[in-house]
C-alpha cells in the first residue's frame, strides 16, 4: 500500500527583531508554553547542540494533543527542522521546517512550513489538521513576535524558578494525589478562595480557580493540567494575572532519604507594560521578577506544606465532571 499524499501549509511574518533573537526563542522549545498560547507542556526525551527529541501536549482544536518530535538545529543558517515520531490520529505523519530571513532595519522575516498526511487521506480528517494549522501557526507567529519585540532582553522578561520541599511525614504518592486533587484545594488551602476542575480526559484537566493574593485581593486563572501519577503534574494557565503574558509550571514527586521530595518549577513570561499598573510608579522589571518570584513561590510552597500533612484523598474526579467542593 503506497503512502497517504502529503499536504503542505505555509505561513509567514515580519518580526522587527533580529534573526538571532526570534530563532532563540524558537529553538528553546521549553519556553514554548509561556510563549505559544496552543503549547501546554515539553518533556524532553533526548538533547544535544544540534538535534533534540520530545514529547509535547498542545492544544489542538478545542482539546489537548500529544505526539513525540525530532528536531535538528542549525543556528548558522539559521532553520529549524521538525518531524513527528509519534503522531496521534487523525495525523498519519507531520513535518516542517522555521527558517528566519534577516531584512532591512534589523527585521526577520519568520516562515513557518509544515507538510503533513492523515490517516487513510480522510478528506475529514484532512480539513481538521489543515483547520487546526491555519488557526495556531499564525497565533504561535504573532506570539513569537509579541516576546522578540518587547523592548527587553528575553532573559529578563522569561524566567524559571525552582521550589523543592522535603516531607518527611508523608509519602510521594500522598504529596501527588493531594496536588492532583485541586478540586478540593478550596477546602484544604487559605489562598484558595474557589476551584472548578473538570478532567475531559484522562490524565488532562481543566482548572479554574480563584487565589487571594498577600494584600488581600483576589485574582482567577484558567489552567489547563497533564497529570501523569505518581511522578509529575505539568500545567499551563490559560488565564493569567494581569503582569504575565505567559506562566507554566511542573510539580515533581519522588522518595527522599527520610521521605518525600516536592518540587515545584515556575516559568514565566512578564508583560513590562503591566509593570507600572500593578505595582505602581517607579518599579521595573527587576521589581516585577522579584515579586512574581516572592508571589508563585509562596503559594507553591504553601500547598506543598498542606500536602505535607494530609492524607490521600483517594481517586481523581470522573471525566467530564468538576470536582467535590467546586
Amino acid at each position: 500500500m503506497s503512502a497517504p499524499p502529503l499536504h503542505r501549509t505555509e505561513h509567514r511574518l515580519v518580526v522587527a527583531a533580529p534573526p538571532s533573537t526570534v530563532y532563540d526563542l524558537v529553538a528553546d522549545v521549553t519556553r514554548w508554553p509561556v510563549i505559544f498560547g496552543p503549547s501546554v507542556h515539553v518533556r524532553h526525551l533526548e538533547r544535544t547542540a544540534t538535534a533534540e527529541r520530545f514529547e509535547i501536549w498542545a492544544l489542538v482544536n478545542g482539546g489537548v494533543a500529544d505526539w513525540v518530535s525530532r528536531r535538528t538545529l542549525d543556528p548558522g543558517r539559521p532553520r529549524v527542522t521538525f518531524a513527528q515520531q509519534r503522531s496521534r490520529a487523525p495525523v498519519a505523519s507531520m513535518g516542517g521546517e522555521w527558517s528566519f530571513r534577516p531584512l532591512a532595519d534589523g527585521r526577520t522575516e519568520v516562515v513557518l512550513r509544515h507538510h503533513f498526511s492523515a490517516v487513510d487521506d480522510d478528506p475529514g480528517a484532512v480539513e481538521w489538521i489543515t483547520e487546526a494549522l491555519h488557526r495556531n501557526s499564525p497565533e504561535e507567529l504573532a506570539a513569537l513576535a509579541r516576546v522578540a519585540e518587547i523592548g527587553h532582553p528575553v532573559d529578563a522578561v522569561v524566567f524559571s524558578f525552582t521550589d523543592t520541599v522535603e516531607l518527611s511525614r508523608t509519602t510521594a504518592a500522598a504529596a501527588y494525589d493531594f496536588v492532583e486533587r485541586a478540586d478540593l484545594w478550596e477546602e484544604r488551602l487559605p489562598h484558595v478562595d474557589r476551584v472548578r476542575l473538570g478532567e475531559p480526559t484522562p490524565g488532562v484537566q481543566e482548572l479554574e480557580m480563584d487565589t487571594v493574593t498577600a494584600d488581600g485581593s483576589t485574582h482567577t486563572t484558567s489552567s489547563i493540567r497533564i497529570c501523569r501519577a505518581p511522578e509529575w503534574i505539568a500545567y499551563k494557565q490559560r488565564v493569567t494575572p494581569r503582569l504575565l503574558l505567559g506562566h507554566c509550571g511542573l510539580w515533581t514527586f519522588s522518595e527522599g532519604a527520610t521521605g518525600a521530595v516536592a518540587t515545584a518549577r515556575h516559568t514565566v513570561a512578564l508583560d513590562p507594560s503591566a509593570v507600572v499598573e500593578v505595582l505602581g510608579p517607579g518599579h521595573g522589571l527587576a521589581d516585577a521578577r522579584a515579586h512574581v518570584r516572592e508571589a508563585l513561590g509562596r503559594n507553591s510552597r504553601a500547598t506543598l506544606a498542606h500536602a505535607a500533612t494530609a492524607p490521600s484523598a483517594g481517586t481523581a474526579p470522573s471525566a467530564g465532571t468538576s470536582g467535590a467542593g467546586a
